[in-house]
């Protein structure tokens, strides 16, 4: 059989149009318009919106009175921004992101620093992981530099909205979809970029509806999977979400309030947040392990930003209302340190240094929950009959026989509780939520939206 080249197939062995087939070898034209912040044009909303009142904010509910747009064609390029009154799109009903997911979005926040002046948290890094994302699902290129400039352009007009309560800030929606106005399972070579923003709240609000929460309960989860070796869970892509959203709610059935997402016996993120174990030691000291970015967790910035802290407490900046750099008697050592490790992490690790009284904390981190500690985690098997708890739930089964009864099981951990002084999760929610507010500078990695 005679096999012929005539030209690449879209994924369902179609043959792609010539100008598709152009782009699938060569790529986007790089003398293309990109994003310009100097073309930005403003229209103002005529009628600005009543402000909601913070005691009562829903995280992504309520929207500010404008939005930053612009879309990009294979003709010309990147239009010029413009920032106008908030409102729907016109999208083509074949447009690729209703079709094949080609969307990509990012969360940031906006806080109100103590002299008034909007300001952003570490945003290059939302920058570079945007432009990754963006790639790997092979929609345009964009300057994410400059993307950044009209971003603070957007914050600063929309600064009456940021809240001024502490934990409180102004979400920021980066998003960029394929909109090529026809099917075909081919890159997108059109795409709309826009950015919207929501005033929020604490992401899960403490018994006294302030500040970090004191605690979530998780269901580890296998039978489904949030992201797998060389899939897309180390980009942020709307698809990765849309698949969780029926393990939550069997989660939820079971009265968990998220899932802890398992490969098998490991852990990777809780929800979409990056997760940390505090371990005790025998020497006093404390492990702190997070799994590695493998490809299947997420790079968050809260999670580079706990690591970051951590490795500098306490030599060269201290986590507020943390008792840990105390003397220990018993250690060996003039202050209790703090150890990190980025390794796998297995729930039957954690089963076992729970029961053996070693687990001293599980917490979560991500931008729009910044830093929340689990109270509970289920998790549910299937046991032999007459097989101990302990053997279950450490894999350490006795019997090699097949045809043995099993029944279903599930069993928790149940975490210390959160106290000031003790905790990491709650020293590192309140140093990080000081310097995202500008109380507190560190690096600087708070970054403020001068008005123009």
């Amino acid at each position: 059989m005679t096999v012929e080249n005539a030209g690449p197939l879209n994924a369902n062995g179609v043959p792609l149009p010539p100008i598709e087939a152009q782009l699938l070898k060569s790529g986007i034209p790089s003398n293309l318009h990109d994003i310009d912040p100097s073309c930005l044009t403003i229209t103002h909303a005529i009628t600005l919106k009543t402000l909601p009142d913070p005691d009562t904010l829903v995280f992504g509910e309520a929207s500010t009175d404008h939005m930053l747009y612009m879309d990009f064609s294979p003709e010309r390029g990147w239009s010029a921004p413009q920032i106008k009154p908030y409102g729907p799109l016109s999208l083509d009903p074949a447009s690729s992101c209703f079709q094949y997911c080609p969307n990509v979005f990012e969360g940031m926040k906006a806080y109100l620093g103590p002299d008034g002046t909007p300001r952003l948290f570490r945003p290059h890094l939302n920058m570079e992981r945007m432009v990754r994302s963006a790639e790997r699902v092979a929609l345009p290129p964009f300057d994410g530099d400059a993307l950044l400039v009209l971003i603070k352009r957007l914050v600063a007009l929309e600064a009456r909205w940021i809240p001024r309560a502490r934990g409180c800030s102004l979400y920021i929606r980066p998003t960029i979809i394929g909109t090529r106005p026809s099917l075909g399972v081919s890159a997108s070579r059109h795409a709309v970029l826009y950015v919207i923003l929501s005033p929020t709240g604490p992401y899960i609000r403490d018994t006294a509806g302030h500040g970090m929460s004191k605690g979530i309960s998780l269901l580890a989860m296998s039978e489904q999977v949030r992201a797998w070796p060389g899939g897309t869970g180390g980009f942020k892509l709307g698809l990765n979400y849309a698949p969780g959203f029926v393990a939550q709610r069997a989660a939820a059935a079971l009265g968990y309030q998220q899932v802890l997402w398992l490969l098998d016996d490991t852990i990777s993120e809780a929800g979409a947040m990056n997760v940390f174990a505090v371990f005790d030691r025998p020497d006093g000291d404390l492990d702190v392990v997070t799994p590695p970015l493998d490809g299947t967790i997420l790079p968050g910035v809260t999670r580079a930003s706990v690591l970051s802290l951590l490795s500098h407490h306490p030599s060269t900046t201290a986590l507020p209302q943390l008792n840990l750099n105390l003397p220990q008697p018993t250690a060996g050592h003039p202050c209790r340190r703090v150890r990190i490790t980025e390794r796998t992490l297995s729930i039957s690790e954690l089963f076992v240094a729970s029961a053996s009284g070693t687990l001293r904390e599980f917490f979560c981190v991500g931008t729009a929950a910044v830093v929340i500690p689990a109270a509970r985690i289920g998790w549910q098997w299937r046991r032999s009959t007459g097989e101990t708890e302990t053997a279950a739930a450490t894999g350490s089964h006795t019997s090699s026989d097949d045809n043995h009864e099993e029944d279903l099981h599930l069993q928790d951990i149940l975490l210390p509780p959160v106290s000031e002084g003790s905790s990491l999760a709650q020293a590192l929610w309140e140093r990080l939520v000081d310097i995202q507010e500008g109380r507190v500078e560190w690096q600087g990695w708070s970054v403020p939206c001068e008005s123009p």
